[in-house]
Order: structure tokens, then sequence, then C-alpha cells
């Protein structure tokens, strides 16, 4: 009988297979100077593989200590081994493994802020990067406001020593430092929001304003909120990834990460301390991260949403399904070209014709198995800064939205056929996924009455916007064609129309 695989862990690194690649430095040197919040797949395809790079090359205290204040729990993964997992490169039929040790303890605090509280607020963590998701700010989309009417913001306002939400426990942090220690700390967001530094500054700041006794005056002058840009795509890890390393390489290890080979980050230089010089390994330290994080938002998550809830409306399973679909792949390229090019500042170094054909080359990936309802996930926290500042932008340039209107429709329309009135197609998780629920039982089949009630929703559509004859009539004539029984034909129609007024441009010109 042969005996268990052996599991990931300190003891193995030295028997690796040689085709995995190990951490270069000593490990058990190794000691914690930053805390990372919410260890999700992405931090374990990115920033520590970054900090993994960083300390083969400049071995400095830089051990990360991953926290999570949200499911899953990291005991029984990460924690049983000791923070190492392997993190798999997939490309197609290519695979790279490499086992990352930068995290050097994990820690759950689902159950209470408390465990969180004493890593983050201890005198040796001099950075706190976090991926909380859009979710996770506890803001409002449409302004980046902090909701004072969210459940855990109440909640935490009421009981400030034992915070629930992320804004609440960063404040509680920054409190217990300035009593106990009173050293500086830099909170770097690594979510996909644009200015999330601002935006996390700016709710920590608002919460600590309430919290009163002086806390958001020592907050504006002992911590910094920098913004960062951060991409790579790194698909929720499942059963066949965790069993791909027991077969190809002969342990097992419940901690797999995947991504992509691609990978960047780009970080606002403003920090209240020290930083690990990530600079020196791949990433860049900038003074204005907007430019890029415009193009990326705009064009790769733009394009990953419109294909995700399109792809879900046509029946089809992954990114790359929809993507390899000619219809959604003219439908996708020619916005990005047409609408969306046309609202960007120029990042140096970057062709945009060639970022977007890039781009939708990392979505053709095969073996990137990214399912179309993971992406469609929190769509409402993700829309105004993937479409709707860009149809913001068209509009005050007086210039066409018919194409960038037809994922906003997707959007309603995929939270609408997830109500019961529509038969509940398939679940959604959304925090509006109940307020549209709800529109669409009363209204029915009535697209202007839809349209016209999601719009309404203006902590995701701003009013000026959501008033909008154009904007309005683009959407509600693209989920009428969505709702109905053959749904791509609200992508034919766009294409229609948009080659028809590209026609009439070209003659108006001619004249």
């Amino acid at each position: 009988m042969n005996a268990s695989p052996e599991t990931l862990g300190p003891a193995l690194l030295d028997r690796l297979p040689v085709s995995v690649q190990r951490p270069a430095y000593d490990r058990a040197a190794l000691a914690r100077g930053m805390a990372h919040l919410g260890v999700g797949a992405f931090h374990r395809c990115h920033q520590a593989e970054y900090t993994d790079d960083l300390l083969s090359l400049q071995f400095d205290r830089w051990g990360v200590v991953g926290v999570n204040i949200r499911p899953p729990g990291l005991a029984d993964t990460l924690g049983r081994q000791s923070g190492l997992y392997t993190r798999l490169i997939r490309e197609n039929s290519h695979v790279e493994a490499r086992v990352i040790g930068s995290i050097v303890k994990v820690v759950d605090s689902q159950e209470s802020a408390e465990p969180a509280l004493d890593v983050l607020a201890s005198p040796d963590i001099e950075l706190v990067t976090m991926t909380v998701t859009e979710k996770g700010y506890c803001h409002i989309p449409s302004s980046g406001e902090l909701d004072l009417g969210h459940p855990d913001i109440v909640h935490d306002l009421a009981n400030p020593e034992t915070p629930r939400s992320v804004p609440g426990i960063i404040a509680r942090t920054l409190e217990l430092r300035r009593a106990t220690h009173g050293r500086s700390l830099t909170l770097l967001s690594c979510d996909n929001i644009p200015t999330n530094g601002v935006i996390l500054e700016k709710v920590v700041r608002t919460f600590a304003e309430r919290r009163g006794k002086g806390l958001a005056d020592w907050i504006a002058a002992n911590a910094a909120f920098p913004c960062a840009m951060v991409d790579r795509i790194a698909p929720a890890v499942t059963r066949d990834d965790l069993d791909s390393v027991e077969q190809w390489f002969g342990y097992r290890d419940g901690a797999v990460a995947v991504g992509e080979p691609f990978r960047q980050w780009v970080i606002e230089q403003k920090f209240a301390g020290r930083v690990p010089r990530w600079d020196l390994v791949g990433a860049t330290f900038v003074d204005d991260v907007t430019p890029f994080e415009h193009l990326k938002m705009r064009v790769l998550n733009g394009a990953q949403t419109t294909l995700a809830t399109l792809g879900v409306l046509a029946g089809l399973e992954h990114t790359f399904d929809a993507v390899a679909d000619p219809l959604l792949a003219a439908f996708v390229r020619r916005m990005l070209v047409q609408e969306t090019l046309p609202t960007l500042t120029p990042v140096p170094g970057v062709l945009p014709l060639a970022y977007v054909e890039q781009s939708l080359g990392r979505l053709q990936n095969t073996a990137i198995r990214h399912r179309n309802h993971q992406i469609a996930t929190d769509g409402s926290q993700k829309i105004v800064q993937r479409l709707l500042n860009p149809i913001r932008d068209r509009l005050r340039q007086g210039a066409g939205i018919g194409l960038l209107s037809v994922p906003v429709a997707g959007w309603m329309a995929y939270l609408i056929q997830a109500s019961t009135r529509f038969g509940k197609r398939w679940p959604v998780s959304d925090p509006y996924a109940g307020k549209v629920a709800g529109i669409a039982d009363t209204v029915g089949r009535d697209a202007p009455a839809l349209a016209s009630g999601i719009l309404a929703i203006d902590t995701i559509f701003a009013p000026g916007l959501a008033a909008n004859e154009t904007f309005r009539a683009a959407v509600t004539s693209a989920l009428d064609d969505l709702l109905s029984d053959d749904p791509m034909a609200a992508v034919r129609h766009s294409l229609e129309q948009d080659e028809v007024a590209r026609l009439k441009r070209s003659k108006q010109s001619a004249l």
C-alpha cells in the first residue's frame, strides 16, 4: 500500500522536486514587519510573490502576517503549512510551480477582531496591505463616501472596541497604536478600486471623526494611504488545482494559488515610514497612479465585466469561452477601441491599441478557468469605475455610448434574471441583488420600468447620469433585447448601430 503524500511544510522544502522553485533565503531568520488583510488567491499570486522576490534579492525584516477577518479561515490551510504554499503560473498547456515563503504567520479573526488588532497594532508592523474586495470598504460606490447606514458601520460606531468592518478595524488599530507606542503606519490598498487609497483614507477618517477624541487628527499626521494599481488574473482555486500539485509534484498543498504569467503593481510614493523596495523586483513607484488605474480598470476589467455578464446571458461558462465567441469578441474589441480608449489619458510607454490586444489575449488563456459568475460577483461595486465613469466622460465629450451601455444593461439583466419573477435562473452574489430582485418582482418584464427603477439607485448611478436621456434610452433598449429569447440581439444591434454611425461620420468628414 502506497504511503500518503507528504503535506507541504518547512521540513519538505529541501526535498521538493527540482521542477518546483523554492525560497532563496533562510525563512527561519525572517522576522515579521508587515501584515496583509484578506489573504486570498490574489494576494498569494501577487503581493506575497513580489515580497518573496524581494527577500531573495535583498533580505530584510519583511515577513508577512496574513490576517483574515472574513472566510475562508487560514488555520487549516496556510497555518498548517507554516505559511508556505505553491503558486502555479498557468498559460494554456504550460505550468510553472514555485513555493512562496514570505508569509510567516496566519491569523483567523472571523469570530472577533481581537486577533487582527493584536497584529495590526503591534509596533513591529510598519505596513499593512489589503485585498478585502470592493465591498469591504463599506463605501457608497457612486461617491466614495463612507456608508453610515451600513450595518457593520452602525455596529462599529456603537461598539468601537469590538469592530467588524475594515474601516472600524483600521480606525481601532490606529487608536491602539496612538495609545501604546505612537508609531506611524502605511496602509496600502491593493483592491481593484479607482483612487483606492483616497477611498480608504476617506472611510477611515470619516469613521475616526465620528469617534472624536482627536483620532482623526492623529491619523492625518501619522498614517499614509497610498493608491495602487494591481494586475494579475488569479481565479478561485478549484479541487482540480489542489489535486494537480499532488499528481505532478508528489506532495499535498491545501493553499495552492493559480495565476497567469502577467503581473503589474504600480504604487503611489506616499509612505508614513519604511516600505519594502518592491520597485527592485518589478513594481513601479510613481507620483500619480491615476492613468495606470484608468487604463487597467476601463480596458482589462471593463472587458472582463462585459464578457462575464454577457457571457452568462449567452450560456457560456468561462471568460475564455466568451472571448472565443466571435460576436462577443468583436463587440468587446470595438467597445474598447471606439468608446473606452478615447476616455483615457496617455500612460508612458503604453500603446493603447496594443494594450487592448494584450488584454484580450490574456483573457484567451484556457488554463485560467475564470468563471463568468465569479467575475460577475459584486458587479454593483465594479461598474462605476469600469463602465459608468467612461460613459460619463463620453457624454461630456458629446460622444456616443451605444456600446458601453450594453454591459451596463447586461449587469442589470444578470441580477434581474436571478429574481423570483424571472425564475431564479442562477444564484448571484451582489450587495444590491435583493434591491434589484424587488424591482423585478414588482414590475416584471417591462424594460423601461426595470431600467428606471434600477437607475434610481443613486448609490450606484449618480443622479446626473441617471437623468441623462441618451444614457437612459441606450440602457433601456439594450435591456429590452437582453431580456428577450435572443439576448445576443442587444450585442448585434449595438454593433449595427455603431457601424451606421461610423459610416455617417465618415461621410460627413469627407464633405
